[in-house]
């Protein structure tokens, strides 16, 4: 969350002349539903699987990059699909920064709502201890706020 999938895979997407495809815009836009009324209205067990879905369907394409949501990679055996779909890549960025970036964002974000600076960077440190045995199962790894996408294009070519 906030560390900057979209913008990234969207940036890829034009420099590698592919389309580009953000899962949770994928799942609102199959359900009507935003993410946060999905969450709110059917709860996050539902939201999951409506988003283990929406991978499935996805990963039957070729020559797409995806954005996936943050916990996407974190239930079912939803890592491995995407490990066996396609290239991954894990973008691995300093909590305090995620922080910044999801204070100033606009983006409504269910998990998050009405935290402060400090619940928020607790909430990250403790959320990507949990997550990062899933994460670190992707191919490829970003320790860097801003790459090069000549860069990146070599790493995963």
């Amino acid at each position: 969350m906030g560390c900057g999938k979209s913008t990234l895979g969207r940036k890829l997407s034009k420099h590698l002349n592919l389309q580009f495809v953000d899962m949770d815009h994928y799942i609102e836009e199959r359900n009507c539903k935003t993410i946060p009324q999905i969450f709110a209205e059917e709860g996050e067990v539902e939201f999951r699987k409506k988003e283990r879905k929406a991978l499935e369907e996805l990963s039957g394409f070729n020559d797409i990059v995806i954005a996936t949501g943050g916990g996407a990679p974190c239930f079912f055996d939803n890592i491995e699909l995407m490990n066996n779909s396609g290239k991954t890549i894990y973008l691995n960025i300093d909590p305090t920064i995620l922080a910044d970036r999801l204070l100033n964002s606009k983006t409504v974000r269910p998990l998050i709502h009405g935290k402060s600076r400090e619940e928020l960077v607790a909430f990250i440190d403790e959320t990507l201890e949990k997550r990062d045995e899933f994460y670190k199962k992707a191919e490829f790894q970003i320790t860097k706020s801003n790459i090069n996408l000549d860069e990146l294009k070599e790493m995963i070519s």
